[in-house]
C-alpha cells in the first residue's frame, strides 16, 4: 500500500514551476475511518466542507484507499512509519534526478501531530532533517508550539481558521508572525483581520509565504454542500 502521492493534485503540481516536488499523504479525515479521529479540532463546518468530499475524493476507491491507509497507521504504526521512510527516501532521490527541491505534507486531509509520532525515538521530521515538511492545522496548541520554536526546525505550520476560531485568536497568531488560512466564497479581499491577504491558491508551498499574512483560499465545493451552506455555517467568509 502506497502512503504518498507525488504531485498528484492540481495545487501541488503548481509548485513544479517554482522548482519544488511535493509528496502528500491523504488519510481519512475526522472520524471517517471508524478507527480514530485524525482531526481532533475539526469544526462542523470543516467536516461538511472537507476536501475529502471534493474532487477525486468523492470516488469510492479513493475514499476506501484513504480509510485503509488510516487503519494501517492505527493498527501497525511502526510498519506504517517504516513504509513512510522508504517512500520519502525514494522521493528525495527521484526529486534530485529531476532537479527539483523535495517537500512533504503528511496531513493532506488530516491533522495528526506528527511531531509526537516516533520511530526508534525520533519523529519523521528528525529522520529527514534536510527535507522540508509542512502542514495546515486547526489545533491551536500545535500552532503555538510552532510559533514558540518547539517544533522541528524543518516543519512549517499554517493555522487554518474555522467558524469556531475567534477573530481574537486569528489576530493573535498573525501578530506573533504566524500565517492563517481563511476560506472565502469567491474573490479574495486585499486585507482582513488586520493583515494583508495573499493568494494561497497560487501554489501549496506554504513554507515560502511571508510571515504574518492571511492565506486566502477560494472555497472548493464539497459534494452536496453549496457555497451558501458553507457561508451560513461560518466556515467560509
Amino acid at each position: 500500500m502506497k502512503i504518498l502521492g507525488i504531485d498528484t493534485n492540481a495545487k501541488t503540481r503548481k509548485g513544479l514551476k517554482k522548482g519544488f516536488a511535493t509528496a502528500i499523504s491523504y488519510l481519512a479525515p475526522s472520524n471517517a475511518s471508524g478507527v480514530t479521529n485524525t482531526c481532533p479540532s475539526a469544526s462542523k463546518g470543516c467536516r461538511e466542507a472537507c476536501l475529502f468530499m471534493s474532487g477525486r475524493g468523492v470516488m469510492s476507491p479513493v475514499m476506501e484507499a484513504r480509510i485503509n491507509k488510516t487503519k494501517f497507521f492505527v493498527n501497525d504504526q511502526r510498519a506504517y512509519l517504516l513504509q513512510l521512510k522508504k517512500e520519502l527516501t525514494a522521493f528525495i532521490k527521484s526529486s534530485a534526478k529531476k532537479a527539483k527541491t523535495p517537500c512533504a505534507r503528511l496531513n493532506g486531509t488530516s491533522d495528526i501531530a506528527w511531531e509526537t509520532v516516533t520511530l526508534d525515538g525520533k519523529n519523521i521530521m528528525q529522520h529527514f532533517p534536510d527535507l522540508q515538511f509542512y502542514d495546515y492545522t486547526k489545533r491551536v496548541d500545535r500552532m503555538l508550539n510552532f510559533l514558540d520554536g518547539s517544533m522541528p526546525s524543518n516543519y512549517h505550520l499554517t493555522f487554518s481558521r474555522s467558524e469556531n476560531t475567534s477573530g481574537k485568536t486569528v489576530k493573535s497568531i498573525l501578530a506573533y508572525g504566524g500565517n492563517v488560512a481563511v476560506v472565502y466564497a469567491d474573490a479574495l479581499p486585499v486585507w482582513d483581520f488586520g493583515a494583508e491577504v495573499i493568494n494561497g491558491d497560487e501554489d501549496d508551498l506554504r513554507f515560502t509565504d511571508p510571515r504574518g499574512k492571511v492565506v486566502g483560499l477560494v472555497y472548493k465545493r464539497a459534494k452536496g454542500v453549496t457555497v451558501e451552506d458553507a457561508r451560513e455555517s461560518g466556515f467560509v467568509l
